[in-house]
């Protein structure tokens, strides 16, 4: 037997050894499902699942963008964002600001990916005169690095896929006082880890630099504070943990945000933007409007998954995800596998698992069409090398037990000798 793909190349992890495929043979595999399949089970990490009355509350019929109807819309949809983002509750009624708190944090709803989000937070806060500082440790903070050397000067500080980012590192970099910003994805859904937000935080407080994050996966799913960390501006895509309709995100900001966005404006300073102008978003947003023709019936329905995030509670949900992961991590760690992520800062909304020796990505491909089970699978140079499984949204602990079944059965059909395990036991 020999041991698995992560453990040879990540020293750190600390695993069992997994068997090997008894064959490399296709043959076998024609043949069906060794188990019946009824339902699918959708286990990616984003776009999730949405629910029945989601899927049909955007059938909405056609409404103008800037009638009453549709400010309506929007001030439950700030209002509901502000819970899920974890900011002081507002009013959900138009007229009423419910866009801003008594916490200094506004919300802004953009018409586009968390991407363009990102890209509206970093374009509009900073210049080619600041210097940023942005740690990664998987693609998602990798982009978030390109973004920001668009707008600004980035130092990408690489800390290695999967890999926890180094607090001393980052504070020797930050304590030169060259830096005006610290921007990173909280949670790296490429690799399956989550960043120690609070600690990045205190540094970022310590040596006065603004503290950009990317909550794109995080928001709506395990534990974001906005205020306590510090944070100038959050954002979150609406397809991730809050389970609403791909192609809209939000951003959460603070006063100090807006205060040095207006004061870049004042001296000239300012990127120049037109779409993603924040300042023509938050007037806008007083008004409970977007500046621009909004995705009116996207929002219609991220107000309907919102509203399921604020009835189950938000606190409610990330004990969920965070229980479905822990089961997903222990069972396929029980199973002999190698979990790619430092262990200490495994995320509990997205597991990346690394496949045995002689398994690839045509097991995620069997396990689609035939098992009727989606997880998703490794990106860049670990692209057939793991798969990734989502534990986000409304995501429940019996799709997550049938599915972990079904996958366990695909890689039997792959002459993969697992042991007996109870996987129901995992999750209670």
């Amino acid at each position: 037997m020999r041991p698995s793909y992560a453990l040879l190349n990540n020293p750190q992890l600390t695993v069992g050894i997994m068997p090997e495929p008894i064959s490399t043979n296709d043959g076998f595999l024609e043949s069906g499902p060794s188990m019946t399949i009824k339902d699918e089970c959708f286990l990616v990490p984003g776009p999730v699942k949405m629910s029945q009355k989601t899927l049909e509350s955007m059938s909405h019929p056609v409404i103008t963008a800037r009638g009453n109807e549709y400010r309506d819309i929007i001030a439950e949809l700030n209002g509901l964002l502000r819970v899920a983002f974890n900011l002081s509750k507002t009013s959900f009624k138009r007229g009423e600001e419910s866009f801003r708190g008594d916490d200094g944090y506004s919300v802004i709803v953009v018409s586009g990916s968390g991407t363009a989000a990102m890209e509206m937070v970093i374009a509009n806060r900073f210049s080619k005169n600041d210097q940023i500082l942005v740690p990664t440790n998987g693609k998602f903070g990798e982009r978030v690095a390109k973004i920001t050397n668009v707008f600004s000067n980035a130092k990408e500080l690489k800390f290695g896929w999967g890999k926890s980012f180094d607090l001393n590192e980052l504070e020797n970099e930050l304590k030169s006082g060259n830096y005006d910003g610290l921007a990173f994805c909280h949670n790296e859904t490429s690799t399956g880890i989550t960043q120690n937000a609070a600690e990045i935080g205190d540094l970022a407080k310590k040596y006065n630099v603004a503290l950009i994050i990317d909550g794109i996966t995080s928001v709506g799913g395990l534990p974001v504070h906005p205020s306590k960390w510090g944070a100038e501006a959050v954002v979150v895509g609406a397809q991730k943990c809050t389970a609403g309709p791909s192609g809209l995100a939000a951003i959460a900001i603070n006063d100090s945000f807006t205060h040095a966005v207006k004061n870049k404006q004042e001296k000239g300073d300012m990127v120049p933007t037109y779409y993603l102008n924040f300042l023509s978003a938050l007037n806008k947003a007083s008004d409970d409007q977007t500046p621009w023709t909004p995705a009116i019936n996207l929002t219609i329905g991220w107000v309907s998954s919102l509203r399921e995030l604020n009835e189950e509670g938000l606190e409610n949900r990330w004990i969920r995800c965070e229980k479905l992961s822990n089961g997903v991590q222990r069972l396929f760690t029980d199973l002999g596998f190698a979990l790619f992520a430092d262990a200490k800062q495994r995320s509990t909304t997205a597991t990346a698992i690394v496949y045995p020796e002689g398994i690839d990505d045509k097991w995620r491909t069997r396990l689609a069409e035939i098992y009727k089970t989606h997880v998703i699978g490794g990106q860049d140079h670990m692209k057939g090398k793991m798969f990734r499984v989502g534990s986000m949204g409304t995501t429940t602990y019996d799709e997550m037990i049938e599915g972990c079944k079904r996958m366990i059965a695909c890689f039997s059909d792959f002459g993969l000798k697992l042991p007996s395990l109870n996987v129901e036991s995992y999750f209670k």
